[in-house]
């Protein structure tokens, strides 16, 4: 981290083996993703509620390159919902659960950003040849024209092709030069 852990506590008293536990959670996020910026906790214990038992809250703000991530446990508002009447440690382990799972979803979310996805070019067909075997030529941007065989249309769609169809495709080399393959028409219903 490149800002030193920050930890505060409000309305009770601290005690090392929190101290150490808190640490040791963010040592884990740390080694997870080593890009954290900076971690701060508060542990809180808002009120002191004798009969039901004492609750904490727990807030983690966690930064990362371009955005803050916040997890966070509160007591809940009912005080007789015993299931969240958990212990100081118990709490501070659910928050940090929380925590990674926001951590975890950034980083794949960050990984798909990065992730660019190539479009296939764009062609029409300019010529078809059906008696003679069943190939054509694409006409692509550029002016060149690129040879397709019938097996290479996806789905079997060759006899439905016609001059001026619009396709993408997969440039590859050739015997003669360049030619065309998994070419799939782009219309109403077979748009990609």
């Amino acid at each position: 981290m490149q800002v030193p852990l920050q930890i505060a506590f409000h309305n009770l008293d601290c005690s090392d083996a929190i101290k150490e536990l808190i640490e040791e959670r963010v040592a884990w996020l740390e080694r997870y993703y080593d890009r954290i910026i900076s971690c701060g906790v508060v542990v809180e214990e808002p009120h002191r509620r004798h009969r039901q038992g004492n609750q904490y809250q727990v807030r983690i703000d966690l930064t990362v390159p371009g955005v803050e991530l916040v997890s966070k446990h509160e007591p809940p508002d009912h005080p007789d919902n015993s299931a969240r009447n958990w212990d100081l440690a118990t709490t501070i382990r659910h928050t940090f659960d929380i925590a990674r799972r926001r951590l975890e979803e950034y980083v794949r979310r960050h990984r798909n950003e990065v992730k660019s996805h190539e479009t296939l070019p764009r062609a029409r067909v300019s010529q078809l040849f059906d008696a003679a075997g069943g190939y054509g030529f694409l006409a692509t941007s550029d002016g060149r024209e690129v040879y397709f065989h019938r097996n290479a249309v996806l789905n079997g769609g060759f006899d439905e092709l016609a001059v001026g169809s619009e396709v993408t495709f997969v440039e590859e080399p050739g015997d003669k030069g360049p030619q065309a393959s998994t070419v799939r028409t782009i219309g109403r219903n077979n748009e990609k």
